[in-house]
């Protein structure tokens, strides 16, 4: 069987990325890892916690950290977390070590996956939610679109659905 690469999820919080990676990982036999996730772990502490106690900029130091260590494992399907994309170091690292699909959703679909959650420290104290989102979509999009090999759109489909059509185009 031939070695199979990473595949990296990139794309704005509410696109599916945790969601769709492990039924991606699932179906390919192949380690999920979630950036978000592993920070958490590794702190003992939410992400909520790390923005409160070490701002965006401790968070993003961190997943730096976590992006290089966990991009180096071969055979994993990683989600990243919506900003990872900010560090250049970790664009360079994502789009070397695998391959990078981006998951699309409209800023609708976005507002209503996150609105009632807590664990967006982004959208915690912010007026205009809706607006702090398209604000993200237009600073982040040229970033995601530079390193992305795969463009799907997560917007009217299933998890599962998304997932199977990653398998489809990657030729799995």
């Amino acid at each position: 069987m031939a070695e199979k690469r990473n595949i990296f999820l990139i794309g704005p919080m509410g696109a599916g990325k945790s969601t769709i990676g492990r039924h991606l990982a699932s179906q390919l036999h192949m380690q999920f890892h979630d950036t978000d996730s592993e920070i958490e772990r590794r702190t003992g502490a939410d992400i909520s916690w790390v923005f409160d106690v070490e701002g965006e900029e401790g968070f993003r130091a961190r997943e730096e950290t976590v992006i290089d260590d966990m991009t180096q494992l071969q055979g994993i399907v990683l989600a990243t977390g919506g900003g990872c994309i900010k560090s250049k170091e970790s664009r360079n690292r994502l789009s070397a070590r695998g391959i990078v699909v981006y998951l699309e959703t409209s800023i609708e679909k976005q507002f209503a996956r996150t609105q009632r959650d807590k664990r967006r420290p982004l959208l915690q104290n912010c007026d205009d939610p809706r607006e702090r989102l398209e604000q993200l979509a237009q600073e982040r999009l040229p970033m995601y679109e530079e390193i992305a090999d795969y463009r799907v759109v997560t917007d009217d489909q299933s998890a599962k659905a998304v997932a199977n059509q990653i398998i489809e185009l990657l030729g799995f």
